[in-house]
């Protein structure tokens, strides 16, 4: 498929509404999912631990399968993968309600809807670059808050379901609610040019025209031998048998000369083939070493080697309070009665804030977004920090906003990304990058989790949360401070001062 000129409006804000909604379907439950959290613990009776890991996965799985994720997406089409992940997410939250044990949740909910999401995510973004050129940054920006509104939304959704049908029931209704992303996913019409040639022309390793050619022949060699041999044999055994033999003798004489005549193209071909293989072969080989060199020569790069253990560090600490918070007010014996608002809506909604007050700070000319983004990252190592001193509703509201507004930082990530390697490597750094990002997720939670098993109390969890994300930040300041200009013109030879939220809105 050969996709056309971008029309930066007409049927792209259909495509930006549709994968708003995507977005805040797939992603409302697995990000408000502290609320099944809680419920999850008194079914099932596990660890908290063991139980984070089902929270854990669905939000890290979708990162760590990226690549495979962005394949899909390639080969088929966005319309096609968002459908099919449509069922993936409605089934796997569907499957969940019938979960005997949290191990087929890991499954069900963890693995399933996750890379379901991540399916969804990567189609819904590929999507909304084919459509939007000029104006890409601000519908990117758009279909992303559709997840932080979706935070916010279904954290208050699942609780009210909960106390209304339980949390079967709950897990029914937010299933079914999921299944509008086929209505969506429907809509995501592909933008093809109208001259478009058939897409084995436009495959980069295309398949030389002789074995098409070599292939067909043999085709037709096949049938015409078959069709010859079949229906001169009954014509002939019909009138007598002895005609029949000796016309079956004579065919078979006929047949073999055929054979003898295709045998130097069949050859032909088979040497074609083998040839072709071999190329392909040390083509794609040659591709793997240089990615992996292209990959040494990122970690060369102090600053980027430091932003991948920060990035790493800050969703080991960063994301469990997305996750446990709610569990957090109910061990510090906070009263129903005290709740205005879910702690996980109120980390919703400052996400959405803190994406677009940072994201609109990163396009001012005197803002350095690396400093910007260590300032975030060391703010939230102290809030915490702060988080086994609160010991209200109100204090740990304000902690959840506070966390949830830096936690929007990563509309800002791209830009650092992007000034740390230069515009030429941002895409593979940037999928390197967000696969530990998925892998910090994952392990995040029931690391936190782990340390309330071990010590009955949040503190020493939170403490430990802390420090990684300000270890992180450090080490991305003190690789930055001496050598930032030195690291960027050796590795990406790239002018200061010219990225965008445009640029970044191409990984």
């Amino acid at each position: 498929m050969v996709c056309g000129k971008p029309p930066d409006g007409g049927w792209g804000w259909v495509i930006v509404a549709v994968s708003f909604f995507t977005q805040f379907l797939c992603y409302g439950s697995p990000l408000a999912v502290g609320v099944l959290y809680l419920e999850w613990l008194d079914a099932f009776g596990e660890g908290k631990g063991k139980t984070a890991w089902v929270g854990s996965l669905a939000n890290g799985i979708g990162l760590l399968a990226s690549p495979v994720c962005s394949v899909c997406v390639s080969s088929f089409g966005a319309r096609p993968v968002a459908i099919f992940s449509g069922f993936m997410v409605a089934g796997g939250l569907m499957m969940s309600s019938f979960a005997p044990n949290i191990y087929f949740l890991y499954v069900s909910y963890g693995i399933v809807v996750g890379l379901g999401c991540g399916l969804l995510y990567t189609a819904t973004v590929t999507i909304t670059c084919q459509y939007f050129d000029k104006h890409r940054g601000l519908a990117l920006g758009l279909i992303s808050t559709g997840s932080s509104v979706g935070l916010f939304i279904y954290a208050a959704l699942q609780r009210e379901l909960i106390e209304l049908y339980g949390l079967d029931g709950c897990l029914l209704i937010v299933g079914a609610l999921s299944l509008n992303i086929l209505a969506c996913g429907s809509l995501m019409r592909p933008l093809e040019s109208s001259s478009s040639p058939p897409p084995e022309k436009m495959c980069v390793d295309k398949v030389p025209d002789q074995y098409f050619v070599y292939h067909e022949k043999e085709k037709t060699v096949e049938e015409n031998i078959s069709i010859l041999e079949k229906g001169y044999i009954d014509e002939k055994c019909v009138n007598s048998v002895p005609d029949c033999k000796q016309d079956s003798i004579l065919n078979k004489n006929v047949l073999s000369s055929i054979n003898i005549n295709e045998k130097d193209t069949y050859k032909k071909k088979v040497v074609e083939q083998t040839n072709f293989c071999k190329q392909l072969a040390k083509r794609k080989w040659q591709l793997y070493l240089t990615y992996w060199k292209e990959t040494m020569v990122l970690f060369k790069n102090k600053v980027f080697a430091a932003l991948f253990v920060a990035i790493l560090l800050f969703d080991i600490g960063g994301f469990p309070p997305s996750l446990l918070m709610e569990d957090v007010a109910r061990s510090a014996n906070i009263s129903e009665d005290d709740y205005y608002m879910p702690l996980i809506s109120i980390i919703g909604i400052m996400t959405t804030v803190g994406k677009l007050i940072l994201g609109i700070l990163a396009d001012f000319k005197w803002v350095n977004t690396l400093y910007l983004y260590v300032t975030t990252l060391l703010m939230t190592g102290v809030a915490l920090f702060a988080i086994p001193f609160a010991k209200s509703y109100l204090t740990l509201a304000m902690l959840s906003g506070i966390l949830g507004f830096l936690t929007g930082n990563w509309s800002i990530f791209p830009y650092v990304t992007t000034k740390t390697v230069g515009i030429e490597k941002l895409t593979h750094a940037y999928g390197i990058l967000m696969f530990f990002a998925g892998l910090g997720n994952s392990l995040g939670p029931p690391i936190v989790g782990w340390f309330y098993d071990w010590t009955q109390e949040y503190d020493t969890a939170f403490y430990f949360s802390g420090f990684c994300v300000l270890l992180g930040g450090f080490l991305l300041l003190l690789a930055a401070l001496p050598c930032w200009d030195a690291c960027t013109n050796q590795s990406s030879k790239m002018p200061p001062n010219t990225y965008s939220y445009k640029v970044a809105s191409n990984a």
